[in-house]
């Protein structure tokens, strides 16, 4: 008896340690971007951005992603006149993380020597999507 009588208040405060350290998963996430093309060598990336009020859904996959690398192709096409590329978006809730892919992506493409590397640096700025609009 007396070792609940220790192990219930210890077992009590963890619990509300824990809530309250407990991160929400809709203040944002860290996003970037990668747009190739298969008749061009030039591969673009934007910037790790952070976008506000982006969540993943019950199956651990941005909301919406899909109309993220859509603002890319339609930056690339109607800024850059680039057409027929394929953009896709990578995201995670740590800027480090998803530094870490990018720079392992771009090294894994210079090694092939077979591309060319573009950052599109700040003049590409992803737009948060709101379902329904």
């Amino acid at each position: 008896m007396k070792f609940v009588k220790l192990l219930a208040p210890l077992f009590l405060v963890c619990m509300m340690c824990s809530a309250f350290t407990m991160k929400d998963k809709t203040n944002g996430m860290y996003i970037v971007g990668v747009s190739a093309s298969f008749t061009d060598s030039v591969i673009y990336f934007t910037d790790v951005q952070f976008v506000k009020n982006l969540s993943l859904g019950n199956d651990k996959l941005l909301e919406m992603r899909s109309y993220y690398s859509d603002q890319l192709d339609e930056y690339l096409e109607s800024e850059k006149g680039l057409i027929n590329r394929t953009s896709f978006v990578y995201y995670n809730d740590k800027k480090e993380k998803l530094e870490k892919i990018i720079k392992k992506m771009k090294e894994k493409y210079r090694k092939e020597g077979k591309s060319v590397l573009r950052d599109l640096g700040s003049d590409f700025k992803f737009v948060r999507v709101v379902e329904g609009e």
